[in-house]
Formats: structure tokens, C-alpha cells, sequence
């Protein structure tokens, strides 16, 4: 009797998970790998997927990719043929144009790179520039409007993995940081999506300390504003390894666009604290590299990770946000 009975509950919890929806993670479908790095925008009825992209790879330097509904991906092509002439003689050997992210202001959508060498601080990161994402229009071109903000060996920070904000008050700034002491932001001017001249400010807002001075795990910043707060998204620890990724994604935020940040707990990102939002799964490892999605009023964390059961190529992952009653990101 006790046997049938467990055998039946089986059957009935099985069922019911069968009839769960599936979530948008599991429909995803088309070109969604290899995405490494990815950054989103809509333009009308089209999304765009911009990521990393490696000269040497078939999909090229800035892979694009597009989508109607958010599900299904198709790979549009590339930004760039090659690397800008500036940029390849900023860093000598950078094979890479890395981490985009995309923002439109001014008529104009701005799309951010990258360009260094891997482990190293000697690091630009650019700006091209287009009036429309449309293909079919006359006014499509891809403008490269050069360097943003470089790095040498001698400073304290690394100038990839950049984000683009404007604030409540409408002031723009740059977020950026890989490794090094952690993230940092500096103010842009809006009307040209760049550095102010003579401007040396600069502002530290998350850090993860680590011991004998050896660099922090801790990079891909992204920020949103939301109902009186800042939130900081980071990636922690270790990308590009495969399934043996151990990436994850943390958050923080603070009523000040330059902080200080902390978690759910109140412990500080300068101390390389934050709240946990994603971890591996047995399947999708080391989710990292974010951006956010804010469509109406729904929210999207858009990601990639490593999947174990193909090698693990970095694919594509897009997952709602729900946000708690106390204002924390969870995910659907």
C-alpha cells in the first residue's frame, strides 16, 4: 500500500512539474552561443545582442545579433571588420574588441568597447556611434569616435567592461573595472558620450580586497536606478574557463549615484561584499557579465554562461527580475 501510494505521489509531482512553464532561459533558441559578455537594447519592435568578439572568430569583432520576441536569436553579422587603427596602436597585440555596452542619447546610439590583452591593465576603451540600428536606412553607419578612457600598467584600475548611465539628474557617467582595485565611475560629458577634458575625477565604488596584494575578482559593472536607489551589479571571480567558470553575480546599492554601495546585509562592495542575485547550475556554470533589460516595467537580467553539456560554450541567458517588497533583484 505504502509502495503504490509513494509511486502515485511520484507520478502526480511529475505531472505537476509538467505543467510548469517553462521559464524564458529554457526557450531560448537560434544563434544564443557563442555569447560572451552581452549588452541589449530596442530599437522599435527588434532587440539588439551585442557582445565580445575575437578578429580570429567566424562571427568577428562586435557579434550582432537580433530577436522579435526575446526568444528566438539570429546573428545579424558584425560592428567592425577590424579593429580601429587607434586602438590596435593604443595596446600593441590586442586581438579583441571586448564587453560592449550599448546606450542611446542625442539621437544617437552609442555602443562602448574595449580593447587590451588578457591579464593586463594597459587598456582603452572606445565609442562608435549610429543613428539607427536599422539596417535598410538610409542613415545607418557606424561612426568610431575614438578612445573614451585608457589605462596604463601604473594605475590602480583597468579600463574594461564599461557601462553607460545617466542619472536622476540627468548627469551621465562611465562605469568600468575588471580586477585591479575594482570598479570605478567617471562623469561624461553627454554631448559627446566621453570624458570631460582636464576632468580627473574619479570615483571608487566596489573592491574585493584580497590578500598579499594580489588583484580582486571582481569586474562587469552595470547599474540601473530604481525607486530612490542606485543598484551596482558585478560579476565575481573567474570567467573564460569553461564549465570550470566559477563566475557569479552580485549586487548592491545606494541612494547616491557614487555611493557607498552596500548589500541586502549592509556590508560595504568596497569591502567586496554584495548581495548574491545568480550562481552556477549544474548545467549553465559561472553566470556573469550582466546587463539589464528595463522594458516597461518589467526587468530582465541578460547574461551569459558557460553550458557543460556543450563544452562549455558561453551561451546566452535572459532571465525576468522580480523585485522583493524591501527592494532586492530576484529572478524568475
Amino acid at each position: 500500500m505504502g509502495s503504490t501510494l509513494g509511486l502515485s505521489a511520484g507520478v502526480w509531482a511529475k505531472a505537476r512539474a509538467d505543467e510548469r512553464p517553462a521559464s524564458l532561459n529554457d526557450r531560448l533558441a537560434g544563434d544564443i552561443a557563442p555569447v560572451h559578455d552581452p549588452c541589449i537594447i530596442k530599437q522599435g519592435n527588434t532587440y539588439h545582442l551585442f557582445c565580445t568578439g575575437q578578429a580570429h572568430d567566424p562571427t568577428g569583432l562586435l557579434p550582432w545579433r537580433t530577436s522579435q520576441d526575446l526568444v528566438n536569436w539570429k546573428l545579424q553579422g558584425r560592428v567592425f571588420d577590424e579593429i580601429p587603427k587607434w586602438a590596435q596602436q593604443a595596446v600593441p597585440g590586442t586581438r579583441g574588441t571586448w564587453a560592449p555596452d550599448i546606450a542611446y542619447f542625442n539621437g544617437q546610439y552609442h555602443l562602448y568597447y574595449s580593447c587590451s590583452t588578457f591579464g593586463s591593465n594597459h587598456s582603452v576603451i572606445g565609442l562608435v556611434t549610429n543613428k539607427t540600428l536599422d539596417r535598410t536606412s538610409r542613415d545607418f553607419k557606424w561612426e568610431d569616435r575614438g578612445l573614451v578612457v585608457k589605462s596604463e600598467r601604473g594605475d590602480d584600475f583597468n579600463a574594461i567592461d564599461s557601462n553607460h548611465l545617466i542619472d536622476r539628474d540627468g548627469k551621465h557617467w562611465l562605469c568600468l573595472g575588471s580586477f585591479w582595485s575594482g570598479i570605478k565611475m567617471f562623469p561624461l560629458d553627454p554631448a559627446t558620450g566621453k570624458l570631460f577634458p582636464n576632468d580627473s575625477r574619479k570615483y571608487s565604488l566596489a573592491s574585493r580586497p584580497a590578500p598579499e596584494n594580489a588583484p580582486g575578482a571582481i569586474e562587469a559593472p552595470f547599474m540601473i536606478e530604481r525607486n530612490g536607489y542606485y543598484y551596482l551589479f558585478t560579476s565575481f571571480d573567474y570567467c573564460c574557463r569553461g564549465a570550470s567558470s566559477s563566475y557569479y553575480i552580485v549586487v548592491g546599492r545606494s541612494r547616491d549615484v557614487t555611493g557607498p554601495y552596500v548589500g541586502r546585509d549592509g556590508k560595504s562592495q568596497m569591502a567586496g561584499y554584495g548581495t548574491a542575485v545568480i550562481q552556477g547550475s549544474r548545467r549553465f556554470r559561472g553566470p556573469g557579465h550582466q546587463a539589464i533589460l528595463r522594458e516597461g516595467d518589467r526587468d530582465y537580467l541578460v547574461y551569459h554562461a558557460y553550458d557543460a553539456e556543450h563544452d562549455g560554450r558561453p551561451t546566452l541567458r535572459i532571465a525576468p527580475i522580480e523585485w522583493t517588497a524591501d527592494g532586492w533583484p530576484s529572478l524568475v
